[in-house]
């Protein structure tokens, strides 16, 4: 039988009973890390075969996985930490296992993302996991807009060298929003940071991030106006440009600089 098996995402006391009991009985197990498994598996006097199934080998992973488990073997398969196949490796192995008719399961545990989105407060009824965004900055930018309509809870992994460029696009596309950053899950010094979009998140930037980011507000009907008309409205009811700007940016969820261009001479 194969098993993938959540692991600690930082405290090792956060393993199930099962966990425990299915890798001290497992014949072999496979690993993102070999090295950060050794040390999981040392804390619990665990003496396993480590083989590495990564993201650039998991299709050669995957065949000796199905192989392991046709001899009648008890494989076990974990990423570094949470739950493997949640933006770690283990997907192609599941999707080669389910063409191959071989079956696996689930042993459940630590999720990052779940963590977060308790430790945030933010709404937690109706959320979209999005994991790690695109490198590239044109890329990201289309892939955000993709969803700067939904309503839903954004929710992202982010790396910390990364936070800063990607908050500032996630301002770009989505104009002001809540957010909130949680860091160091089940550690020491775990933290969760509430701010606004516009004013990015500051502090030392260690540790990998979850970011959440509140959903778009429900549609205002002034939203299917022109930007010009969506400011004109507000002109014709009394305000002076300035704050009509301000008032039609927080309708559209954007910048108020992005609507200078075509307001300009109104």
């Amino acid at each position: 039988m194969i098993y993938f098996i959540a692991t600690p995402i930082g405290n090792l006391k956060d393993i199930t009973l099962r966990a425990l009991e299915t890798l001290k009985s497992a014949d072999v197990v496979f690993c993102e890390d070999t090295r950060h498994t050794l040390k999981l598996l040392s804390a619990y006097d665990i003496k396993k075969p480590l083989l590495s199934c990564h993201k650039f080998n998991e299709r050669e992973a995957a065949e000796k996985i199905l192989a392991a488990s046709r001899e009648g073997k008890e494989v076990a398969v974990v990423s570094d930490a949470g739950t493997p196949v949640i933006s770690d490796p283990g997907n192609v192995v599941c999707r080669f296992l389910r063409e191959a008719g071989e079956p696996y399961t689930v042993l459940p545990g630590a999720c990052a993302f779940v963590c977060a989105l308790v430790l945030s407060a933010m709404p937690a009824d109706r959320f979209t996991f999005l994991g790690f965004l695109p490198d590239k900055v044109g890329e990201r930018k289309q892939f955000l807009l993709r969803y700067a309509t939904y309503r839903d809870t954004l929710v992202f992994h982010v790396a910390p060298q990364d936070v800063e460029r990607y908050l500032a696009d996630m301002y770009a596309v989505f104009g002001e929003r809540r957010a909130c950053a949680v860091r160091e899950i089940t550690k020491i010094h775990e933290e969760s940071l509430p701010f606004l979009l516009s004013e990015g998140l500051h502090g030392e930037m260690r540790g990998e991030f979850v970011l959440l980011v509140e959903g778009a507000k429900e549609e205002n009907p002034l939203n299917a106006l022109s930007v010009r008309e969506h400011v004109q409205k507000y002109m014709d009811e009394g305000l002076d440009k300035k704050e009509a700007l301000k008032r039609t940016a927080r309708d559209r969820g954007v910048p108020k600089s992005a609507l200078y261009k075509e307001t300009i001479d109104l």
